[in-house]
């Protein structure tokens, strides 16, 4: 059985007011409270409670909030979690069924940070939340005024498909994505409501995870009429202490399954490590997976990769969590670990035993390969290729 903190990752599941580990970043800044903001805003973010009228509006901060500068800059946890503190989160109340909800649709869908001036309720102060799919804010205050001083430069592709109404949100985002659109530009326009027949806000935690698997679904989609990849392919790579190895097996069909491991005294574990495994077989997945954002995130990436190749294979990914992931830093983490683990060049090989011995030794353990059912059900089945 998974550990509660595992599968919570701060959410609260246990009962308590606070999250006993989290708690301790609230002293690692001491920000002066604020009563007005001018400056930049990248992006926006929508609440989840009280969800379909939600409360949500512009993040402001004067650095990059994209991970994708974080991590080509090179940037530590430490300065990842400096940057996130100082970010303030604006809140006014949304309701997800109004159309066009204005300013906040202006910032979403600049393709650079626009100016703002923000006057609030009353002075904001530090109080960073974490939470396992979201990137931490530092700031939130409810907004009494927001004027956009910018006008917004929004690209070609992102106006046509947010412009085209009868486009569905999935077709739009398989567009923008292969037209160069990153995955967390598209999380924000579907989070501001710009994207779809039936256009709704969709609070931020649940558009990352939902823009992971309307782009997954279509992947699938077009992999398994691809012919099965010729040989066992393995990579690793290795992220703010998040390895990443995927296990790729030659097949006709999809199927994906993940083991997550939270090292002993590690972020969501305390003396005993603690283990989640979730799959799926066949293009759809019916139920939320137990490993949250991560396992969306790590899947997509390795579909991307596939699609890229013109290659079919089932798939296993283990992701390794270390002591040095410090902080819970939101599922871009995963991405980008899988990102820079599938960008290496893989162990090439004609077996499963071979490929496993491979893994093993790049994750320095082979506890994991008696937990796969995906591993169980090849050794018992024979494939066509194996006649």
């Amino acid at each position: 059985m998974p550990s509660q903190c595992a599968v919570c990752k701060g959410k609260g599941l246990c009962g308590l007011p606070s999250c006993p580990i989290t708690r301790r970043f609230h002293a690692l800044k001491d920000t002066r409270p604020v009563s007005e903001y001018m400056g930049a805003s990248p992006s926006v973010f929508v609440g989840s409670y009280g969800y379909p009228r939600v409360v949500g509006g512009p993040l402001m901060i004067n650095d990059s909030d994209n991970p994708l500068d974080w991590v080509r800059q090179g940037f530590s946890i430490d300065d990842i979690v400096s940057v996130r503190s100082r970010t303030i989160r604006g809140g006014s109340d949304l309701d997800v069924k109004i159309p066009d909800v204005g300013k906040v649709q202006e910032i979403a869908l600049s393709g650079t940070p626009l100016d703002i001036e923000v006057a609030f309720e009353k002075p904001v102060s530090f109080s960073i939340d974490f939470d396992g799919t979201v990137t931490p804010v530092g700031m939130s205050g409810a907004m009494k005024k927001l004027d956009v001083i910018d006008n917004a430069k929004v690209s070609r592709i992102v106006d046509r498909c947010t412009s085209d109404t009868d486009l569905k949100a999935g077709d739009a985002a398989r567009i923008m994505f292969e037209n160069g659109t990153d995955v967390y530009k598209i999380t924000n326009l579907l989070t501001a409501g710009l994207l779809g027949v039936k256009r709704r806000v969709v609070p931020t935690r649940w558009a990352i995870t939902a823009t992971d698997e309307m782009l997954s679904s279509s992947y699938k989609r077009d992999i398994v009429r691809m012919p099965a990849l010729p040989e066992y392919q393995v990579f690793s790579g290795t992220l703010y202490g998040n390895t990443l190895c995927f296990i790729l097996i030659p097949g006709n069909d999809w199927r994906f399954e993940m083991l997550e491991r939270w090292q002993k005294h590690s972020l969501w574990s305390e003396d005993e490590e603690t283990v989640v495994v979730d799959g799926e077989k066949g293009l759809t997945k019916t139920k939320y997976s137990p490993i949250g954002g991560a396992y969306y995130s790590a899947r997509l990436a390795v579909l991307e990769y596939l699609k890229s190749i013109g290659r079919c294979a089932r798939v296993i990914c283990i992701r390794d969590i270390s002591g040095e992931y410090w902080a819970p830093l939101g599922t871009w983490v995963i991405r980008e670990s899988a990102h820079n683990s599938l960008a290496g060049s893989p162990d090439k090989t004609g077996t499963l035993a071979e490929a496993l011995t491979s893994a093993s030794q790049k994750l320095g353990t082979s506890f994991w390969i008696p937990r796969l059912s995906l591993l169980k059900d090849i050794r018992q089945q024979k494939t066509l290729m194996e006649f």
